[in-house]
């Protein structure tokens, strides 16, 4: 694939085409318990026994809080016009609410004027997963509470930081985090059951659209968007049963969030199941109160889910047939490698109709990295990027109105429930040192934008 595709550059994507990386507070910054910092539902999970793969913790991470400065002189070295990054609520608002922690609000003031300084354009994550804990304490994304207390909080960013960041992303993958911490227990706070889940899913759909509203209100000429994770979902067989359980799936990963915004509502006209969503919340205004004009949305698609018919599966009755039992090309972490899935996710995605303009706003790939005299050679990676840039040149040729590709990540850092197991960095990390060393899919990332 590398010498196939050895000529594809960045200039065919157009001149004003956005390169950028991306990355997250809660799993790059550290100091979480320092300079007035409260914790995180990421803090107090990793500190749960057994939750956290290798027993690995957030606290220092990649110490992004003290080495900013060079981190960002490196995405610059790299070619990268765009820095995403994300604001860690409990940094700011260490309870939530409240009390404004200066000192937290200074930090990002310095990384913002950082990026702008390098000629690196802020894309700036609010909610990228690691809510405060003492939010968490009072209900979370359970609470109905949680509107009044994500305003606060976008608010304040907003009117901080307005001025100098006009990209915005309200949420990161709220499918993600709603599933993941609210209903399989596997990320932070680490709830189960639908009791959690429901209500997680629609306070994460009403405050995408009213952070969309407080920024469109409070940043003058401010380009707003959400991000979400989206996967193809395939039947594992031609069986009805098979195409069925494909379906619901496909609903809950890549139809929950998005329809709502679009002002369509949830799509329970194909998955009884979501009428409990109503019935759940039937004092609310669904459609309207979760309905926004996006100026754009992320795509973050990471793999297709191929699934059979499974009844002892509570509501999807649909397990997935992992990558590996189908000898398919896959990541580290068992994702399968399917640059043409990818491209039919962006055709999708702009086929509904009401989304203005796409950005890749996460793409990457975890391979098992490992520095040899001091160097990292990972063409895995390169390959991997090859591959779906040249996907996402297609759609774009197609009509589909990309605008940017974010790579994650800049570096190797604390990757959820993985730990620090996933390396998916164009940057190798040691942890022991904080020893930066660019592996080779930077220096190709940095030749392929000098094209």
């Amino acid at each position: 694939m590398v010498n196939q595709l050895h000529k594809l550059t960045a200039r065919e994507f157009g001149e004003d085409f956005q390169w950028g990386v991306a990355m997250a507070a809660a799993q790059n910054e550290g100091a979480w318990n320092s300079y007035g910092k409260g914790p995180s539902i990421w803090d107090s999970f990793s500190r749960r026994q057994g939750k956290i793969k290798g027993g690995g913790k957030p606290a220092i991470a990649c110490d992004f809080y003290h080495r900013y400065k060079g981190d960002l002189l490196l995405t610059r070295a790299l070619g990268f016009s765009v820095f995403r990054f994300s604001i860690s609520w409990a940094r700011v608002l260490p309870e939530g609410m409240g009390r404004v922690n200066r000192e937290g609000i200074a930090f990002y003031h310095r990384v913002i004027d950082e990026c702008l300084k390098l000629g690196l354009r802020p894309y700036v994550t609010l909610y990228h997963w690691d809510m405060p804990t003492a939010l968490e304490k009072e209900g979370g994304w359970t609470s109905h509470f949680m509107l009044k207390w994500f305003s606060r909080f976008v608010t304040l960013c907003a009117e901080e930081y307005g001025d100098k960041v006009k990209d915005w992303i309200v949420l990161n993958e709220p499918f993600g985090f709603t599933s993941l911490g609210y209903m399989l227990g596997k990320h932070a706070p680490g709830r189960t059951g639908l009791s959690n889940f429901l209500p997680a899913i629609h306070h994460a759909a009403l405050a995408q659209a009213e952070g969309g509203r407080l920024l469109r209100q409070l940043v003058p000429g401010a380009h707003i968007g959400t991000t979400f994770s989206c996967s193809e979902v395939v039947p594992y067989t031609h069986n009805p049963e098979d195409i069925q359980a494909a379906k619901r799936l496909d609903i809950l990963m890549n139809r929950l969030f998005i329809e709502p915004a679009l002002g369509r509502g949830y799509p329970r006209e194909d998955f009884k199941f979501l009428e409990k969503l109503e019935l759940h919340n039937r004092s609310w205004k669904y459609t309207e109160r979760m309905t926004f004009n996006f100026d754009f949305i992320g795509i973050q698609n990471y793999f297709p889910i191929v699934v059979r018919y499974n009844p002892l599966i509570p509501i999807v009755q649909a397990s997935e047939v992992k990558a590996s039992t189908r000898k398919v090309p896959c990541t580290a972490m068992g994702w399968e490698i399917n640059p043409d899935s990818f491209y039919r996710i962006l055709k999708r995605f702009w086929l509904y109709g009401g989304v203005k303009e796409i950005i890749v706003s996460e793409s990457g790939a975890a391979f098992k990295d490992v520095l040899v005299n001091g160097a990292v050679d990972d063409p895995a990676r390169i390959d991997y990027y090859q591959g779906y840039l040249l996907a996402m040149l297609r759609a774009k040729k197609e009509g589909v109105n990309i605008k940017g590709f974010f790579a994650w990540t800049l570096m190797d850092n604390f990757e959820w429930a993985a730990g620090y197991d996933a390396r998916f960095g164009l940057i190798h990390v040691d942890f022991a040192t904080q020893l930066r060393t660019i592996k080779s899919s930077g220096y190709w990332f940095r030749d392929f934008l000098q094209k």
